[in-house]
């Protein structure tokens, strides 16, 4: 990036002065210590803060529910019938999908496992499923026990990406792998941001070798949504799933939204687990015996939504409308760049970054390796004010989320770790 940085608390100063995302901060709960002073909170990669207005939300449909009990469905303020609707066009456009291709339901593992049941379909000669190098751990468990379901060995039909640049991987090392296993694959599940390492994979290039091939392509989008600009549509893929409660802010076990192509929206013969929420709207509560799908991602619905996490939810997608990811993208960028920079002095014998340093392979977490895999330095830093998170073996994984995220705390948590490393001199 084309700035010039220093190592001054006042260019941090200045950079918050002129960031016009700056009172965002505003509109969220930044947690505090027992003295009352706000807590550097770089956690936004594995629970987003709490909105203000999810409160009110919430608050809402309890006295909706209390006012006209089962008629709220259709009379509350926000009629909870649709209400899942009120969810799609906001969320469709933070990942770059046509409203018809996205839905919110459930959870992220669940939907899964909804969309392994359409896409995975494994032959005898194409019964393999790539996943990239250390998956998060509930992908890995979705794609061995769908893998079993089908009647196939997880140890012989599960192939996991190797790293080639370090801790990540290339994307021409992926795309040799389908170049050469290609007709074996019946299915690619990645993760579109690596849990661990921070990278970045370019799916629609993994998308378009993947289809050159006949795979299926998917990708989950956990420590994606909200975090970059995606363009799932465009890209090509078949489907993604994401969770709400990281980037998107939903709360504690929010709800997941799912991506489906339109291609396979009207397809009479994928196969789908079904369930009522799915079936025509006219015809829904007619119960009628024959299934009938919405022509929509909303066919894969299973039950009527959740109220409570699609308040919370819809509370902070409000704010996303009103910031768009353009620009949250182009401070998430800048902060983490500056996070980068400050950390570079130290990079050597005691730490190292592991996240690439191309912004078009992060977000906005950065993944500092421990070289001793010594903890003490992630619990020196949580003792003194920081939340972030110690991933095993090694890593303290550090999101400055452009919401509501500062490069004064950036700043503030570099000086930590250059006082715990001095200490240790």
């Amino acid at each position: 990036m084309d700035i010039t940085y220093d190592k001054t608390r006042a260019l941090a100063i200045k950079f918050d002065r002129e960031d016009p995302l700056n009172s965002f901060r505003q509109r969220f709960h930044i947690p505090k210590d027992n003295q009352g002073k706000e807590l550097l909170y770089f956690c936004g990669n594995s629970l987003g803060l709490m909105p203000n207005t999810a409160r009110k939300y919430t608050d809402e449909m309890f006295e909706d529910w209390a006012k006209f009990g089962v008629e709220g469905h259709t009379h509350a303020r926000h009629p909870w019938l649709p209400y899942h609707e009120f969810l799609t066009q906001s969320m469709a456009q933070i990942v770059g999908a046509l409203p018809s291709e996205v839905v919110v339901m459930n959870s992220l593992t669940v939907n899964l496992h909804l969309l392994l049941a359409s896409f995975y379909r494994p032959t005898q000669n194409r019964h393999k499923i790539l996943v990239e190098y250390s998956p998060f751990p509930s992908d890995r468990f979705v794609v061995r026990s769908q893998i079993r379901f089908h009647g196939f060995d997880p140890d012989s039909s599960l192939l996991e990406l190797q790293p080639d640049q370090g801790e990540t991987i290339s994307t021409e090392s992926i795309l040799e792998v389908l170049e050469k296993r290609g007709d074996e694959i019946a299915l690619i599940l990645i993760g579109g941001v690596n849990y661990y390492t921070g990278q970045a994979f370019d799916m629609k290039t993994i998308t378009e070798a993947g289809h050159a091939q006949g795979c299926m392509v998917g990708f989950d989008l956990a420590h994606a949504a909200g975090n970059l600009r995606l363009e799932l549509h465009d890209s090509g893929m078949d489907f993604a799933a994401w969770c709400g409660y990281k980037y998107l802010n939903s709360g504690p076990g929010g709800l997941s939204g799912v991506f489906i192509h339109q291609r396979h929206h009207n397809l009479q013969d994928i196969p789908r687990l079904e369930g009522w929420w799915g079936q025509d709207k006219e015809s829904r509560f007619l119960m009628g015996p024959v299934f009938n799908p919405i022509p929509t991602a909303e066919a894969w619905q299973l039950s009527n939504p959740p109220i409570l996490p699609m308040a919370t939810l819809r509370a902070s997608l409000d704010i996303f409308d009103e910031v768009g990811m353009i620009a949250l993208r182009k401070k998430s960028e800048k902060l983490t760049h500056y996070l980068e920079f400050l950390l570079s002095e130290f990079k050597g014998d005691t730490l190292d970054i592991i996240t690439p340093e191309d912004p078009a392979q992060r977000g906005c977490q950065l993944s500092i390796q421990i070289k001793d895999k010594d903890k003490s330095l992630y619990e020196f830093l949580t003792h003194n004010g920081v939340i972030a998170d110690w991933r095993e073996p090694d890593v303290i994984r550090v999101a400055p989320v452009p919401l509501y995220n500062t490069f004064t705390e950036v700043w503030d948590f570099v000086q930590l770790i250059r006082h715990a490393l001095l200490s240790r001199l």
